[in-house]
């Protein structure tokens, strides 16, 4: 059975280019949200196997959505994902319970690695 993974970016075609490195990697998107609001309700709903986690979004970002996730399921599964190469937000993200941190634009063979080492 295909892992399930819940995408969440603001930007619609951030969100298109992951779904498709993730589809052609053999894993099925069950979900897309535009902010951290999303992320959570998406995630209490469908329970997917992991989430990918924009830091910079409106409304919620995703460290804070990241903390709300980890509050409702100690064991789930996150990895952020950010424009921006900031140490400071990679810590801040790695505290908060993400297991990796993807920088963009993405690559595929680093996301697959990134997915390999949350242990799907």
């Amino acid at each position: 059975m295909k892992k399930r993974i819940l995408v969440v970016d603001d930007a619609a075609f951030m969100r298109a280019m992951l779904k498709d490195i993730l589809v052609n990697l053999n894993y099925e998107v069950v979900a897309e949200g535009r902010n951290g609001h999303e992320a959570v309700h998406l995630y209490k709903r469908y329970k997917p196997d992991l989430v990918t986690l924009d830091i910079t979004m409106p409304e919620m970002d995703g460290i804070d959505a990241l903390k709300e996730i980890i509050r409702f399921d100690h064991q789930a599964k996150v990895i952020m994902c950010s424009a921006m190469g900031q140490q400071k937000l990679v810590v801040d993200s790695i505290q908060a319970g993400a297991k990796d941190f993807l920088v963009k634009p993405f690559n595929k063979d680093r996301i697959a690695t990134a997915i390999e080492s949350v242990n799907l």
